[in-house]
C-alpha cells in the first residue's frame, strides 16, 4: 500500500469527524461551541505535526511528496465524511452541501494537512536521528 494513502485516509476521517463533532455541539448547546471549533482544528493540526515529525525522524523517503498526496486524499474525504456525518448525526444535511464541501472545504483541509505536516517535517529533521546520523 502506498505510504500516502493511510495518512490521507486517517487525516481526512479525523477532520471529517471533527467537523461533525463541532457542528453537533453547536446545534445541541450553542453556548459551548465558541472556542471548541478552534480547539478541534488545533487537534487536527497537532496530529499532522506529530505524524510529519515522526516521518522525518524515521527518515522516510520523499516525505514532502508523501504528505502532498496525503493532503490531496484527505481534502475530498473530509468533505464527504463531514456531509455524511452531518446528515446522519446533526441535521438533515443533503447532497446540496456536497459541492461546497468538495471545493472550499476540501481545499482548506488539504492546506491544513499539508501545512501542519510540513511543520512536522521541519521539526522532525531537527531532532537527533534514530541511527545517530546528522539530520538532513
Amino acid at each position: 500500500m502506498r505510504r500516502w494513502l493511510p495518512r490521507g485516509l486517517w487525516m481526512g476521517l479525523l477532520h471529517g469527524g471533527v467537523q461533525v463533532g463541532t457542528d453537533a455541539v453547536a446545534v445541541h448547546s450553542p453556548g459551548a461551541s465558541s472556542s471548541l471549533r478552534y480547539i478541534a482544528l488545533g487537534l487536527v493540526a497537532v496530529a499532522g505535526v506529530l505524524w510529519g515529525a515522526l516521518d522525518a525522524w524515521r527518515q522516510l523517503d520523499g516525505p514532502g511528496m508523501v504528505w502532498f498526496f496525503a493532503a490531496l486524499v484527505a481534502g475530498p474525504l473530509a468533505g464527504v465524511a463531514g456531509v455524511v456525518g452531518k446528515s446522519l448525526v446533526v441535521d438533515q444535511t443533503g447532497v446540496e452541501a456536497l459541492g461546497a464541501a468538495l471545493t472550499g472545504g476540501a481545499a482548506f483541509t488539504a492546506l491544513l494537512v499539508m501545512a501542519s505536516a510540513g511543520i512536522g517535517l521541519v521539526l522532525g529533521n531537527a531532532l537527533p536521528q534514530p541511527n545517530g546520523s546528522e539530520s538532513r
